[in-house]
This record gives C-alpha cells, structure tokens and sequence, in this order.
C-alpha cells in the first residue's frame, strides 16, 4: 500500500554525516600530491572536478569509492548516497558562481558536468568490480582526460583506488552514516600491502 518503514537512524543525521563525508572528499585529499605524481597538472581546467569525481564521490578519486562504501549500508547508505551526490552539485555551483560564470554558460557547464558524471559512474563501476586494465581504461578516459601516455602513472592511480577500496570497505558502517567521517591513505606510502586490512566478502566475492 506504499508504506515504506523509517530509516534506522534520522534523517538530519544522515544528512549531516553526507555533508560531512563530501567534505572528507573535497578537503582531505591531499591534490599537491596529485598534481606532482601525476599528469594531471596538464589538465589544469577540469582536474579538481575530475579528481573529485573519480576519487571519492566518483571512485567516486573523493567521491566514488563513497558511494561505493555506503551502497552497503541498506536504505540508510542509499539515502547517504543521494545527499553526498546533491552536496557535490550544490558546490559545484556555488563555486561557478564565485568564479563568475553567468548563469547561461553556467547552465550549460552544468548540463555536460552531468553527462560526465554519469559517465564516470559507469566506468568507474565497472573498473572497480573487474580488473585492472578495465579500471585502468576508466582512470585514463575519465581522471586522466585521455591525455595520459605513462603507464607508470595509471599503474600508480590503480593501485591508489584499489588499496583506497580496502580501507574504506573495513570501516565501520554505523560510524560513516552517524558521522561521515573518512580519511584518506596517501598516493605514496612504503610497503602499502604491509597495513590493508581484511577486505570484505562483497569485494572478495568480486574478485578484487
């Protein structure tokens, strides 16, 4: 008859934690780090959304790997998911504005933003349930702006998702959605298999 029960925790809370985890997304990641491993200072223009997108909201490098997480949490994780997602529009216009886009070319911008975004999802899914050379291929096309000619340096980003996909798998799923907070391991760090923790049956199932 449409009844659909409440949500285990309220609301706000989890609304609270989304805004919270985008932030981690947004401001935790260390993009120095980025730009100077990586060819991603050629892509000066569209790397802090790309980044954004593919890390964590998008592999979300800080947004993906997010929605990844939380999409286990049951209905609570998906209703997280869809506040982290409308945060990140919500900054990505607000930064539009502060830069002076008006709101025709904004308007646009935001359209093929969207396109992008969808897109990204898409390959970045795929990437993270098959293997490397399929997340490779979506890093290349979509983090990397498919300007990227070191294999070295997709080597090194897919590492980077695939280790950052453990960690935040083992965190505990009633702390991210009361409190969204999430940190995040370096691009480079010795002996990174040395402190991985357990992944979980869902990714081992997958085969990662």
């Amino acid at each position: 008859m449409g009844f659909t029960a409440p949500l285990k925790y309220n609301k706000w809370k989890i609304k609270i934690a989304a805004l919270r985890m985008y932030t981690c997304c947004v401001e935790r990641i260390n993009y120095d780090e980025f730009f100077d491993s990586n060819s991603l200072k050629k892509m000066i223009g569209p790397s802090w959304f790309s980044l954004t997108l593919g890390l964590t909201v998008g592999c979300s490098p800080p947004g993906r790997m997010c929605l990844v997480r939380m999409r286990q949490e049951g209905r609570e994780g998906k209703f997280m998911c869809r506040y982290i997602v409308h945060s990140m529009w919500e900054d990505v216009e607000q930064r539009s504005k502060i830069m002076g886009i008006d709101a025709i070319h904004r308007k646009e911008a935001m359209k093929a933003m969207t396109e992008t975004f969808y897109a990204a999802i898409f390959g970045y899914d795929e990437g993270i349930l098959s293997d490397d050379c399929v997340l490779a291929a979506a890093l290349w096309r979509n983090l990397f702006n498919r300007q990227c000619e070191d294999p070295q340096q997709l080597e090194l980003m897919v590492e980077y998702v695939r280790k950052q996909m453990q960690f935040i798998d083992a965190l505990d799923g009633e702390d991210l959605l009361l409190t969204g907070e999430v940190k995040w391991r370096p691009l480079l760090e010795e002996n990174a298999q040395s402190i991985l923790k357990v992944v979980s049956p869902t990714y081992n199932d997958a085969g990662l």
